[in-house]
């Protein structure tokens, strides 16, 4: 491995700010380096081709080791958020966790909430028309496809309106936590979140266990499996998950997605003119073009082998999904944006055991306001320059200005 670091170079820093303007030139030479290769900078080895991102995804020698942050006395709840979550938990846990979250995930449970989706959407776009009107523009990101989100689950997990703007500011100060470059400050501000962020999912889950409401913690609260209900810490941790991954997935994705219609014009006419009948195939382009999250890591529980690559246990691997939506002997003609590719294997959502659980309510919030933002604004253009955020691992922007 040790040659093959050096043939790669791979000391190049993920948050390098052309890196992060444009990742697929250099994710394209990583894969075509080998499947697997070594990052010497970061210590890890990534996979980089589709077969073995897949393969790191799946195998059940690789898991989701979760490893608590030092000091204990200023990490311990930002530590057990994660340790008590489905994402950073292993079978047997994982299993029970994810068949007691499943139900509330069900397709059709989640198709049941289109009108209510629907609704935010066309509430949003209203006041996006209005400030439109008075200055001339609008943010796609802060106006649009941020907030929608946020309400959705938060509707679900019955957290009143007003502490919607709350639950922003916490999700994005713990997930900055899983990018490399963090400054003090950084780590500062996620420990508070994740103090903040328990506090008020306790004291909510807490009303739900004594007066049970129609939402998605009261079911949580009640349901069992294996004879088991989530512990209190379970609970809350899953809360925060539940907002946090449904909403960076959603946020992003829409945010990459759009912009990559305005880079490829052709293809927004195509979705502009009919987007009901194109927007499922496009929403799947969206995610595997310029995928939301590049990045997630696996740590082997045994020796096991990747790809020809030979990993020992306790060594982490992690696979480059942005490099695998891009992989030419799975897609054809990879870096063509098409709103009408099929198939689209993409795994943008991850495979496996750890596979996206709120998959299909991204999958339905962006088939809502994808189209819904196309028919209200048929002539949608850029009105300045996006901003994108400085992050690797997390792909997004932080503001993109429109008109239409």
């Amino acid at each position: 491995m040790e040659a093959l670091a050096k043939a790669t170079g791979l000391d190049v820093d993920l948050e390098d700010p052309d890196l992060v303007r444009d990742p697929y030139p250099v994710l394209s030479e990583w894969r075509a380096d080998g499947p697997v290769v070594f990052h010497s900078g970061l210590g890890l080895h990534l996979a980089c081709s589709y077969d073995a991102a897949n393969a790191v995804l799946r195998s059940k020698s690789l898991g989701r080791i979760w490893t608590d942050r030092e000091p204990d006395d200023l990490w311990r709840t930002f530590n057990w958020l994660h340790s008590d979550s489905i994402l950073e938990s292993e079978p047997p846990k994982h299993t029970r966790l994810r068949a007691i979250v499943a139900g509330a995930f069900a397709r059709g449970r989640i198709e049941r909430l289109r009108p209510a989706v629907a609704q935010i959407a066309d509430d949003l776009l209203d006041a996006a028309a209005a400030k439109q009107a008075a200055t001339g523009s609008f943010d796609l990101i802060g106006d649009y496809a941020e907030p929608l989100p946020v309400a959705v689950i938060a509707e679900l997990l019955g957290v009143p309106a007003d502490r919607r703007d709350d639950l922003r500011t916490w999700s994005q100060r713990i997930v900055r936590m899983y990018d490399y470059r963090r400054t003090a400050e950084d780590e500062a501000l996620a420990r508070a979140a994740a103090d903040e962020f328990a506090d008020f999912m306790g004291e909510v889950a807490d009303e739900r266990r004594t007066t049970p409401g129609d939402d998605l913690l009261t079911h949580l609260a009640e349901v069992e499996a294996e004879g088991e209900r989530l512990s209190e810490r379970e609970l809350v941790a899953t809360g925060v998950l539940l907002l946090n991954a449904g909403h960076e997935a959603s946020v992003n994705g829409f945010g990459n997605g759009v912009v990559s219609l305005f880079e490829h014009p052709d293809q927004l006419g195509r979705l502009a003119a009919d987007p009901q009948g194109l927007s499922a195939t496009a929403i799947e382009e969206m995610l595997r073009f310029d995928s939301p999250l590049q990045l997630f890591e696996r740590t082997a529980k045994e020796d096991t082998e990747v790809a020809g690559v030979t990993l020992r246990a306790g060594e982490k691997i992690a696979a480059l999904l942005g490099a695998a939506n891009r992989d030419p002997a799975a897609f054809d003609d990879v870096d063509a944006f098409a709103v009408d590719r099929s198939p689209n294997g993409h795994i943008a959502f991850g495979a496996g055991i750890h596979f996206c659980l709120g998959a299909p309510l991204a999958r339905l919030e962006l088939g809502v306001t994808v189209p819904r933002l196309l028919e209200r604004f048929p002539d949608l253009r850029p009105a300045g320059e996006p901003t994108r955020r400085d992050t690797f691992v997390l792909r997004g922007y932080h503001e993109v200005p429109v008109a239409g």
